[in-house]
Formats: C-alpha cells, sequence, structure tokens
C-alpha cells in the first residue's frame, strides 16, 4: 500500500484544478461516470453507476492504492466530487483538492468558525462546483465560495445568529443559475428556512421558512393563541433533490419542535416532518406532502429524494422515492407532491398503514399514551436515519439502510420552576 500524506504545498503536480463546469454537465453528471458531480452521481440521486468493469467475480481484487489525511478528528460524514481528475473534499474543519491518481494535496482551505461556536464540527453531503467556484457550508452559518483552481475565498455569506441557536451541517444544492442552502437547528426552538443565493456575487435572492406566518396558507396547522411558529423547528438539514425539466427542488424537512405535541396545539404543524417542492427563482413552495402530521415521535423528512419515472399501472410517471425515518417507504408523484404509494420496511407501531385516500397516516392508540405519560417503545427508533437510499433502474429496486431497534419515550411531567 502507498502512503501519501498531505503536505502544506506540493509541487510539480501533474493535475491541475479545472477551471469551469457548466449547468448542462452537472445535469449530464450521471452519463459521465468518469466524472462525479454531483451528490449520488446526479441530480436524481439514485446513487447509481452504469459502470460494470468491477462485479462480483473480481471485487476481491480490489486493494487500496494510496491513503491521504483530511485532518478531521471528527470522522467523515460528508462525499466528494470529481472533476477532472481532482476530488474536491469538505469536512468540518477543511476544504481539499487532491490528485485522484496519486492522493496529492493540490490546496486545502482551513474553516474558521466564528469565536463562540460550541458544537463539533460536523459536515455532510457534498460539495457544489459549478463555473469554477466551489461552494459549501459552515457550521457556523455561512455560505463560502472557494476558487476551484486556488482554494481562495471568493466570497462568504452568514445568514444565521449560532446565539440563536441556529447551525449547519448540510450541503448547498445549484438549481440553475440559483444555489440553495439549508440550515440545523430545529432542537433548539429556531424557526426552519431556506435561501436562495446568486452563485456569483454571493448576493441573498429569497428566504423562504419552512414554517408559514399567520396568516399564510398552512398557519392553520399551529395555534392562533402562541408564538410557537416561532420557535417551531422544520429545519432543513440534510440536502435537496433538484428536477431541471420541471425546475423544481425537493426538499426535506425535519421535525416539530418540541415533539411533545401539547404545545404545538396537536395540530399538523406544517410543514415540519415534510418534503416542500421549492421555484428556485423565487423559493415559492409549489406543493408539498407531510410524511408525519404533528410531528410527534421524533422523526423527521430530512432525508434525501430520489427522483425516477416510473410505470404504475401501464401508465409511466415522474415520482420520487424516500425511505422515512417514521419507518415507511414512500412514492409520491413529483408534479404535485401527491401520494402514490406507501409501505413499512421496517417493524412500525404508531401507524397501522398510510391512507392512500387521504394521504395520512392511520394511527394506533400509541400518541395517545405518549401524551398520557406513560413510558412506551416507538417502533421505529429511525427506519432509516441520515444515510441515501440508491435506486437501480433497471431493476427498479430501492436500497436502504435501516435500524431495527425502538425508542423509549416519556413526556416529564411538568416541573414547578423557582427563581432565584
Amino acid at each position: 500500500m502507498k502512503n501519501a500524506w498531505l503536505l502544506p504545498i506540493v509541487l510539480g503536480l501533474s493535475v491541475a484544478p479545472a477551471p469551469a463546469q457548466t449547468t448542462a454537465e452537472l445535469i449530464g453528471d450521471a452519463q459521465t461516470p468518469e466524472d462525479v458531480l454531483t451528490h449520488s452521481m446526479g441530480y436524481d440521486r439514485m446513487s447509481y453507476s452504469p459502470l460494470a468493469q468491477i462485479d462480483r467475480s473480481n471485487i476481491h481484487r480490489l486493494v487500496p492504492v494510496w491513503s491521504a489525511s483530511v485532518m478531521n478528528e471528527f470522522g467523515e460524514l460528508a462525499a466528494p466530487v470529481v472533476y477532472e481528475g481532482v476530488m474536491y473534499i469538505i469536512n468540518g474543519r477543511w476544504t481539499f483538492a487532491i490528485d485522484v491518481d496519486t492522493g496529492r494535496q493540490i490546496w486545502r482551505t482551513p474553516v474558521v468558525l466564528e469565536e463562540g461556536t460550541r458544537r463539533n464540527p460536523y459536515n455532510r453531503g457534498a460539495p457544489v462546483i459549478y463555473e469554477g467556484r466551489l461552494f459549501r457550508i459552515t457550521l457556523d452559518n455561512h455560505v463560502v465560495a472557494l476558487d476551484m483552481e486556488t482554494g481562495g475565498e471568493l466570497w462568504k455569506q452568514k445568514f444565521a445568529e449560532s446565539s440563536e441557536g441556529y447551525y449547519s451541517t448540510g450541503a448547498p444544492v445549484l438549481a440553475g443559475d440559483v444555489l440553495i442552502s439549508g440550515m440545523s437547528g430545529g432542537e433548539s426552538t429556531t424557526r426552519g428556512f431556506l435561501d436562495g443565493w446568486d452563485p456569483e456575487s454571493g448576493t441573498k435572492l429569497w428566504r423562504r421558512h419552512t414554517i408559514p406566518a399567520p396568516g399564510e396558507p398552512g398557519s392553520e396547522t399551529w395555534p392562533t393563541d402562541s408564538d410557537a411558529w416561532q420557535f417551531g423547528g422544520a429545519p432543513t438539514w440534510r440536502s435537496g433533490t433538484y428536477d431541471p425539466e420541471l425546475d423544481l427542488v425537493y426538499w426535506g424537512t425535519g421535525n416539530a419542535s418540541p415533539w411533545n405535541p401539547e404545545p404545538r396545539g396537536g395540530l399538523d404543524s406544517l410543514y415540519a416532518s415534510s418534503v416542500i417542492a421549492v421555484r428556485p427563482r423565487t423559493g415559492e413552495i409549489a406543493c408539498h406532502y407531510q410524511y408525519t402530521p404533528n410531528a410527534a415521535y421524533d422523526v423527521d423528512g430530512a432525508d434525501e429524494h430520489v427522483l425516477a419515472d416510473v410505470r404504475i399501472d401501464g401508465r409511466l410517471r415522474k415520482v420520487m422515492f424516500q425511505a422515512n425515518k417514521n419507518g415507511f417507504l414512500y412514492v409520491l408523484d413529483r408534479t404535485d407532491c401527491s401520494l402514490i404509494a406507501a409501505h413499512p420496511f421496517v417493524e412500525v407501531n404508531w401507524a397501522t398503514h398510510i391512507d392512500l385516500a387521504t394521504g395520512r397516516p392511520v394511527l394506533t392508540d400509541l400518541l395517545e399514551r405518549i401524551v398520557a405519560g406513560e413510558r412506551v417503545a416507538i417502533w421505529p427508533s429511525r427506519g432509516s436515519n441520515a444515510v441515501p437510499i440508491a435506486f437501480n433502474p433497471d431493476t427498479g429496486l430501492v436500497y436502504t439502510s435501516t435500524w431495527h431497534v425502538p425508542r423509549i419515550v416519556q413526556i416529564e411531567p411538568p416541573q414547578e420552576r423557582v427563581i432565584g
């Protein structure tokens, strides 16, 4: 095994970062397996490769060729992208450009967090590369654009305050000529949102909150006699999926806060635990589907969605899949977010099934028992948890990881608070 250790400066490299990528290249990523320009090898997020050189007969012959440290004590949760022989890697500490043939470092740029940032610097998703720029998110709520050739910073924009409970561990998505980013912190009494940015200048184009304000569509699913909507969660902490043909971005949202539904009036709490279809130029929500109304089980819909054209009952349908944390695998029509099918893929005890006529889960008595203060086991703890699924368009099979364990929960009775 050959080890290629990272050095502060590497001279005489045979590969230099390529300066430009086009929208057409990004859209055609799945058809160019020599490059990996997007997370999951294509805007459809199928995580599918047509390459056939490595198969069951020879996979045992794979051996490491080189290794390189990426200088991160918190582990790697993000995926790299590859363009013309250069691999671009992000984590909570650094951004790297690495020669894929040798593992040599071409450049590295540190992530300099604001003083007082206390969370561990994790990072998920993958960097976005476009027209010579690399885009990423940092834990302390910044969108950053770097020069792909040098790693130098081109622009940096702050979108939220850590002191208010916001942080960010996800990755942006490029939809046409708009860069879209999300946020984390739904558990910290924040209000979720997506931002749209001009990738060239860093100018913010729009903000779309994932909890509607009073008077907006969906606000009837929040109490009218409190400000719960201002602190109700629905974070956008993973990444979205872009359909260039429909010009829609599908973004899953996290659960409502707190997961105890009583402060939220026992209402649906839109758009928590949902998928929203957003028009990238304006941030308008074109349609939505809520996976877990009331969001009372600490499961969310934030994981990425896979897009495919599938023949159903003799008709070709534009669909999207998600293996939800609530234990059901959903098939939705991505033109209008309507439900087509939903089946459990792990043990589920909070609902008996999903009613295809209403699109809503048919609940068991579990929620009533939780609200009553009983100690209960919720199945599943996580159906699938923060890991992308894969789809083989040749076989029509979906692949996902699963958790076969329950979560034990009990709502604590109100505590008397003594001030002073």
